[in-house]
Order: C-alpha cells, then sequence, then structure tokens
C-alpha cells in the first residue's frame, strides 16, 4: 500500500523520552512535505509538527515546542520526531501524513490540509 508505517511507540514515564519513525512505502518521500499528527481519546486529530522539501522549513504545534524535534532522512524514505519530556497529555496515537502541496514553510500543517499516504499510527502512552 501507498502509506507511512509509523513505530517507536510505548509506555513510558512522565519526563522520558521516545523516538518516533515512519517510513514511506510506495511513494516519493522526498517530494513532499511531510508531518506528524496525534489523536488522543476523545480528541479530533491535531497537527504536531512538520518538516518542507529538503528540511528548508521545520514547524511546530505551541504545545510540543521545545520538546519535540522533526527530522528526515530522504535517503533512508524515514522522518522522525524525537520526543522530550514527555507528558500525560501527549498521550495519543501519532500518524505521518505527506501533504500535496508545499504549506509548512510558516506554519504546522493542519487536517484540512490535502494530507495523503496516511499510516496505521503508533501508540505513545505517557504515564506514571
Amino acid at each position: 500500500q501507498l502509506q507511512f508505517v509509523e513505530s517507536g511507540g510505548g509506555l513510558v514515564e512522565p519526563g522520558k523520552s521516545l523516538r518516533l519513525s515512519c517510513t514511506a512505502h510506495g511513494f516519493a518521500m522526498e517530494i513532499y512535505d511531510i508531518g506528524w499528527f496525534r489523536q488522543a481519546p476523545g480528541k479530533e486529530r491535531e497537527a504536531v509538527s512538520c518538516v518542507s522539501y529538503e528540511s528548508a522549513h521545520t514547524n511546530y504545534a505551541d504545545s510540543v515546542k521545545g520538546r519535540f524535534t522533526i527530522s528526515r532522512d530522504d535517503d533512508k524514505k524515514t522522518m522522525y520526531l524525537q520526543t522530550d519530556n514527555l507528558e500525560t497529555e501527549d498521550t495519543a496515537v501519532y500518524y505521518c501524513a505527506a501533504d500535496l502541496g508545499p504549506r509548512c514553510k510558516d506554519r504546522v500543517l493542519s487536517v484540512g490540509d490535502s494530507l495523503r499516504y496516511w499510516g496505521q499510527g503508533t501508540q505513545v502512552t505517557v504515564s506514571s
């Protein structure tokens, strides 16, 4: 299938870190702005971070600025999200998607953007 495959989630205590990965399957990840999204129980899916074509720009949701770091390795067809100082509020299923338009220049992506190649997600649970 043409999609991302996310991995790296798990159960951690507050203040700990996880490194999430998503690998593109069947499409040319390198030509797209791409991003991470998350959806917590009972909440709408929200954008977390994005990285643009050739890593020219990165953007973060206010809730994760200073704690999360996004990166991409186009040779490996993989995008990463380093999540540090995790909080219970970060508990969610984390997803990757690609944007058909170049929208990560000045802002984080939105669920209303033309997003494609969603993965199945990886569960991050932050609990003491």
